[in-house]
């Protein structure tokens, strides 16, 4: 079989490992959207602002994403690593390709699926709006932003236990959205809040996803921000991953 033909028998393994726990699947697709109705949906000023409202269900978007590769990888990839069969798939001739790509596309599956009830929910009690071109460009932008939190995930999930990559994925995960402007605009950040929160993966990448679907201009520090971020986490991932290699069958 071919590395494409390995990675599709990955992915759908996974993902129906994943849905044999509904709570996993519907607590990832009900947080963003829950946080939408609760603290947007309230706020007529915001829900009643194309712009604001847009720019909210960007922020969100951003938190379903960056939430979903880091439980997926980060937590999915350490609780792999504790079963008895992870060793043995391991060592199989296919190498690391077919189910790398495999988590991949896993992650990016359940990643659209938490956007759904989020983009319903703006639909259908906001003002947000989006023109064609703009949703195209936000899929775009979604992709190239959820590939640091990629390397984060695999990196906490190679080099940690299971209890501990939940522990570390929580610490790591609220605290940079709320500091990203996921949560709230950083339009009301206090001034030193604004600075710090500029130099963080998560605001670059809400930054450029509320450019791609409002007239708002990310700031010229995003695309380096997020590049800068992206290399430190593939290094991280690709040590993670050699370092458990070499202790694990050495």
């Amino acid at each position: 079989m071919t590395t494409l033909q390995l990675a599709v028998l990955h992915t759908r393994y996974q993902i129906l490992e994943t849905v044999r726990v509904p709570i996993a699947v519907i607590g990832n697709m009900m947080f963003p959207a829950l946080a939408m109705f609760f603290f947007v949906v309230p706020q007529p000023e915001v829900a009643g602002d194309p712009t604001a409202a847009t720019a909210a269900v960007g922020q969100l978007a951003m938190f379903a994403v960056m939430s979903t590769c880091m439980f997926t990888f980060g937590v999915g990839a350490a609780e792999d690593r504790a079963l008895p069969f992870d060793p043995y798939v391991r060592t199989l001739p296919a190498g690391p390709a077919p189910r790398m790509i495999g988590r991949m596309l896993t992650g990016g599956f359940f990643a659209l699926l938490g956007l759904i009830p989020l983009l319903l929910i703006g639909w259908l009690f906001t003002d947000a709006t989006v023109t064609g071109t703009q949703f195209l460009a936000a899929a775009g932008v979604i992709i190239a932003v959820a590939l640091p939190f990629l390397g984060l995930g695999i990196g906490i999930g190679y080099s940690m236990s299971a209890k501990a990559a939940i522990a570390v994925v929580q610490v790591i995960l609220f605290p940079m959205a709320f500091a990203g402007g996921l949560f709230m605009p950083p339009e009301i950040f206090p001034g030193w809040l604004d600075a710090f929160s500029q130099a963080l993966p998560s605001r670059a990448g809400r930054d450029l996803l509320v450019q791609a679907v409002t007239d708002q201009t990310a700031g010229a520090y995003a695309v380096p921000v997020l590049l800068g971020w992206g290399v430190l986490f593939t290094a991280f991932a690709l040590w993670a991953y050699r370092r458990d290699e070499g202790r694990r069958f050495r």
